[in-house]
């Protein structure tokens, strides 16, 4: 076990590397999650539409993604996409968005069924057509309700995409694997790495709750 002067001497050594890694560990996560959030809105809609084709879609959708490693599906991103010359980067944002849009599908759904029935029918009773309702008065009160599971899935989100490694892109945890084999000294680089990924989630937490007190509203 190394010593913890050593440990941050390593850190403070390599910081600028490491900041790199957390600035692509960073954009892979985002864009992964605001493509996710159109997927879930989309298959959510599928599943509350009341049409049984379209929740079959849904669903099996849903289930495709539970019911395989997350791994997997990047990988088949990746490989599958080399005939259109799809970057590293883009093989695993696609891949993280297909696997995180199956859960904030369900996100979605449960909050815009959580909203009260009556609501729609105001809506209704002052002359706006269903989907105009949906978007004025359903989905501003959903995606409220929606944000605190939508923050812990951007932080799964941030955790996962250490699974980028597998393909050879340099975010943090490649980083910290790399450095940590080239000096024969792994144990410090990953102590050193989790304290990237503390302070990201700790980052994103403050923001999500900042943003929960921002949009709150009394229902």
């Amino acid at each position: 076990m190394p010593s913890l002067t050593h440990v941050i001497d390593v850190f403070f050594a390599t910081y600028d590397v490491f900041l790199k890694g957390m600035m692509l560990t960073l954009q892979v996560t985002a864009i992964s999650i605001l493509i996710a959030i159109f997927i879930g809105l989309f298959f959510a809609f599928l599943k509350i539409s009341g049409v049984k084709v379209l929740q079959w879609i849904a669903d099996a959708y849903i289930y495709l993604v539970r019911g395989t490693p997350l791994i997997v599906q990047i990988f088949i991103f990746y490989f599958g996409m080399t005939s259109f010359n799809i970057s590293a980067f883009w093989s695993v944002a696609l891949g993280l968005a297909f696997h995180n849009g199956a859960y904030i599908a369900e996100i979605f759904r449960g909050t815009i069924q959580s909203i009260d029935k009556g609501q729609m029918e105001a809506g209704r009773s002052l002359g706006m057509s269903r989907s105009l309702s949906m978007r004025r008065i359903i989905l501003p009160q959903a995606f409220r309700r929606a944000l605190p599971p939508l923050g812990n899935q951007f932080i799964i989100g941030l955790k996962d995409s250490s699974l980028a490694a597998f393909i050879g892109m340099y975010e943090l945890f490649n980083v910290a694997t790399t450095m940590g084999s080239n000096d024969f000294d792994n144990m410090t680089y990953l102590l050193i790495v989790a304290v990237y990924y503390l302070f990201l989630v700790y980052l994103i937490s403050i923001v999500v709750r900042l943003l929960e007190k921002k949009l709150s509203v009394s229902d």
